[in-house]
């Protein structure tokens, strides 16, 4: 059996790269009978950028719903909340005595971040991957699932329980292993550029259906006449709509572009269309449990029990080497 562990940052309500990219290909690993998934939500993470409370509250909120809305078994798998398992950042502060300043400081996330950050670079955002490794770690966790961008925060997990095990001899961590699905590395966002909340170029599925339309009529197109063909590989809207519809789907779509006399706006209305029929069940789901806290916090208090007696475990063999038991 293969423990596998995701967690999605609640610095936001998760959009449409996050659920193609993260929350659908989790599920369906969870779904494997010989799989064991942990799947939490890293609202700790999200205090890197975010400081207003309720905001953060709903954001996590609106994660959970998400998870549940799409269909993830939490008798089978483990899912909770990141905060409410104190020993993530127990084991984070252990970690970071065995991490190399170095390391750190070479992050490709963390120059990114910093070179973005309009409000100057915190000491979160630099401790960051430490606890993300220990959020791999205490679990146990065999398969992470990342982009391409995640690489390097699973190889520096490695090296540094690969530091804490060396120390003292034996294999006291599980070393991970990242799972990297090509096909999904990138997706874009309304503009082009990867979707993401810190672009605000993101789709959010679950919003009221004028105002997905609204976001959906601000995706970017050129300036190709309605009569003329047009060239589907290159549209911003065609690559979104692929990523949903049906083989046959695509096939009627491309033929439409190169056959001229259908406009940006038609392709437009067809993936919100698209998106409404495809997620039906999604959207109603996720509305029932951000009107229905208490099954919402009954689903996540069940995983964070189930959490912490793993987390325990783990924490617990790290004291004793470590001198603290």
């Amino acid at each position: 059996m293969s423990r596998i562990l995701t967690g999605i940052q609640s610095s936001g309500r998760p959009h449409l790269g996050n659920i193609l990219g993260a929350i659908k290909p989790a599920i369906e690993l969870s779904k494997h009978p010989d799989n064991e998934s942990f799947l939490f939500i890293a609202d700790l993470h999200s205090l890197t950028t975010i400081k207003d409370g309720d905001q953060r509250r709903e954001f996590t909120r609106a994660v959970a719903a998400t998870w549940l809305a799409f269909g993830l078994d939490t008798e089978k798998n483990t899912f909770w909340r990141q905060s409410r398992v104190a020993e993530h950042t127990e084991l984070a502060w252990h970690l970071s005595c065995f991490t190399p300043f170095p390391m750190l400081n070479n992050a490709t996330s963390f120059k990114e971040k910093s070179d973005r950050a309009l409000s100057g670079v915190n000491a979160g955002l630099f401790v960051y991957p430490v606890l993300q490794a220990a959020d791999i770690l205490l679990y146990d966790a065999e398969i992470i699932p990342v982009g391409k961008d995640q690489r390097q925060h699973i190889e520096m997990t490695r090296d540094i329980a690969s530091a804490f095990n060396h120390q003292y001899g034996e294999e006291v961590f599980v070393l991970p292993e990242a799972r990297i699905d090509d096909r999904l590395m990138t997706i874009p966002g309304i503009d082009g550029a990867k979707m993401s909340k810190s672009y605000n170029n993101y789709i959010d599925i679950f919003l009221p259906e004028n105002e997905l339309w609204k976001v959906i009529k601000k995706i970017k197109s050129d300036s190709t006449p309605l009569e003329d063909p047009k060239n589907p590989d290159t549209d911003i809207t065609f690559q979104l709509y692929s990523l949903l519809a049906s083989d046959a789907q695509i096939a009627e779509m491309r033929n439409l572009y190169e056959g001229g006399n259908y406009g940006y706006g038609m392709a437009k209305k067809a993936f919100y269309e698209l998106i409404l029929s495809q997620f039906a069940t999604e959207r109603e789901r996720f509305n029932y449990y951000m009107t229905n806290n208490d099954a919402l916090e009954a689903e996540l208090k069940a995983g964070e029990e189930k959490a912490r007696l793993v987390a325990r475990r783990t924490i617990e063999r790290a004291r004793e080497k470590l001198g603290f038991s």
